[in-house]
């Protein structure tokens, strides 16, 4: 009896499914996380975060369909750890996310904790510490998920992964202080020193004539966007943040904290001169300019080593007069259709505010995200039934509970005068609207009238929507995205500019708590790690197990400004308390010196005594 075409198509796939796993490995990377010395702009040696004692970091890659294993020794000896595999689903693997206090607790010095997950995507990613603010150490490399049938792989010969990154000559322990504190009201992010090519500067990348290389092209900095283009060369983009696009030719990329481009560049044919790979620094991000800080940077597509290196003939006065190519109009190459109308929608406005202790902070809706004493992932395990009941997990987590399968909306209002690339975990999601676009109008409303959403009075959703896992808003703009609720889990949304997020400039979204209690499974090694952290593992977002609805004890942010302060008061405040006092530290030391009496007999000047003299 004939087959029917459905039980030859199960068969089919049958085969395929047992090919794959056939071909799948077990990749496993062994860290040891210490400190080491570096100095990668040849200007100032400094200790960074080191991985089995070498810096730059060990760049992780897989194909499509392993099990990727990374077993983690803390030797820091002073300072918690961990990993994020950002832009990792992980579904099914929650606990393996690697956010501090959301999925895991920290990793304290002496612990050892296992990541072990299957990766089930492919394309270009990154991992990076994610406990309180480690990965501008140094703690931070390439992860790629090669694919030997993706539409593009017949159409390059070989491939490079560049990583673009701002660089401190200070610790960020030594940073943080002075960043969020009453000195620093206005909330002025820290300047970096330079601005690093593959961890280094003045590189070249070999490349032969007529060849296509692939490139991609990810910014692991902490704070600074970079435009990135190559002299004479176009380009073709494939890839955003782990997406296929359609190919589209650009000659210019700007490139936000977190962002992942990969590109199809073909050489010349002729090997007569090299060819600037230009990086330039978005200085509008930055408060203030040193003199001596360096803004743009040139590295080499390198045809001839014997022929000359020429430095990048830049034709712009200022950053804002580059056009890069406008993310917004990639079409993904699946051509997943826009979602349809949203089952709920989630409505946020950033805001940066100075509070009482009189330090500037970042904030969705008013909360600035404050850290629970249980990390919400062991909360949610923990609390049964009412897992389902945001108030679980804390007043200053803005948590948002998600039902499974449910389309949201993500509307993203800007009310800071400043860019921010917004990540979330766990998804990818689309990009449906976003004013205003990138070019020449992107920087329009940073000192003028905010441009909020209207839902009333909007531009034609695309048909085919831009996918990634981060996008930039625009100063004083917005952007709408859409994702489905497909993935349960505790995932972290977040500003990828790490000073934000130690601000505050994040939130929750705990999809599917119910489903989230039965698939998620934390091996025993990651609670191991949470008794020698002294971190609770059970529990609300106050450590209460017994009563899960009382919060009393929780993790608060710090209290408003008494009405009628603003950030220039604040600092007329610091400067004249500090005046005043100096002026009382004087007059103590005056007065403690005592007062000499008017019949106290001068000292007569003689060659002996002139040094005294001066003295009095």
């Amino acid at each position: 009896m004939a087959n029917s075409p459905g039980d030859v198509l199960a068969y089919f796939l049958a085969l395929l499914f047992l090919f794959q796993c056939v071909q799948a490995r077990t990749v496993t990377y062994d860290f040891n996380v210490t400190w080491v010395m570096a100095n990668p702009d040849g200007l100032f040696e400094r200790e960074v975060i080191g991985i089995n004692g070498q810096w730059p970091l060990p760049p992780i890659e897989v194909d499509q369909g392993d099990r990727l294993i990374v077993n983690m020794y803390n030797g820091l000896g002073d300072k918690d750890t961990s990993i994020h595999f950002h832009g990792m689903f992980q579904n099914g693997t929650n606990g393996m996310d690697g956010p501090a206090m959301v999925t895991q607790c920290p990793i304290p010095p002496g612990s050892s904790f296992t990541y072990n997950f299957t990766i089930e995507q492919h394309g270009t990613y990154w991992y990076h510490c994610h406990t309180d603010g480690c990965y501008p150490d140094g703690y931070r490399q390439s992860l790629i998920v090669h694919d030997n049938s993706s539409y593009f792989y017949d159409m390059y010969d070989e491939e490079y992964t560049i990583t673009m990154s701002d660089w401190y000559h200070k610790l960020v322990k030594d940073i943080m202080p002075s960043f969020i504190s009453q000195s620093n009201p206005t909330g002025a992010e820290p300047i970096p020193q330079s601005f690093l090519f593959n961890d280094t500067l003045n590189s070249s990348l070999p490349v032969q004539p007529g060849k296509t290389y692939l490139l991609r092209l990810i910014n692991i900095s902490a704070f600074v966007a970079q435009y990135f283009y190559i002299e004479d060369h176009s380009f073709k983009i494939v890839e955003i943040d782990g997406v296929y696009t359609e190919p589209t030719e650009a000659s210019m990329l700007y490139i936000a904290v977190a962002q992942r481009y990969t590109i199809l560049v073909t050489m010349k044919n002729s090997t007569d001169q090299n060819y600037p790979i230009v990086t330039v620094v978005d200085s509008v991000l930055l408060d203030s300019i040193p003199s001596n800080l360096q803004l743009n940077y040139t590295n080499w597509l390198e045809y001839n080593a014997s022929a000359a290196h020429p430095q990048a003939d830049l034709k712009v006065s200022v950053c804002t007069d580059l056009t890069p190519f406008d993310d917004f109009n990639l079409v993904p190459y699946d051509r997943m259709p826009l979602l349809p109308d949203p089952d709920l929608t989630i409505d946020l406005t950033v805001y940066m505010k100075v509070l009482d202790n009189g330090a500037d902070y970042s904030m969705f809706n008013n909360i600035s995200y404050t850290k629970p004493k249980v990390p919400t992932l062991y909360t949610v395990l923990s609390a049964g039934d009412l897992a389902t009941d945001a108030t679980v997990y804390g007043d200053y987590t803005h948590t948002v509970v998600l039902e499974h399968n449910q389309v949201v909306q993500l509307v993203l209002n800007n009310g800071d005068t400043g860019s921010h690339p917004f990540h979330l975990h766990g998804h990818q999601f689309q990009v449906i609207d976003r004013a205003p676009g990138y070019g020449a109008h992107f920087y329009d409303y940073a000192s003028g009238d905010p441009l909020p959403y209207d839902p009333s009075n909007h531009t034609t959703f695309p048909e085919y929507p831009a996918r990634r896992d981060t996008f930039v808003l625009p100063p004083q703009g917005h952007f709408v995205i859409r994702f489905v609720a497909d993935n349960p889990g505790v995932w972290f949304f977040h500003c990828h500019i790490d000073w934000h997020l130690a601000q505050g400039l994040g939130m929750l979204m705990i999809e599917a708590p119910s489903i989230i209690q039965e698939r998620v499974t934390i091996p025993d090694g990651h609670y191991e790690v949470c008794k020698a952290a002294g971190v609770d593992f059970e529990g609300n977002a106050a450590g209460n197990a017994i009563d899960f609805l009382d919060l009393a004890g929780q993790n608060k942010q710090v209290g408003w400004l008494p009405a009628g302060f603003t950030a220039r008061g604040i600092v007329a405040m610091v400067f004249s308390c500090a005046s005043a006092f100096l002026g009382m530290a004087f007059i103590s030391v005056y007065g403690a010196s005592g007062i000499k009496s008017q019949k106290q007999k001068e000292p007569e000047m003689t060659e002996g005594n002139e040094a005294s003299h001066e003295e009095l």
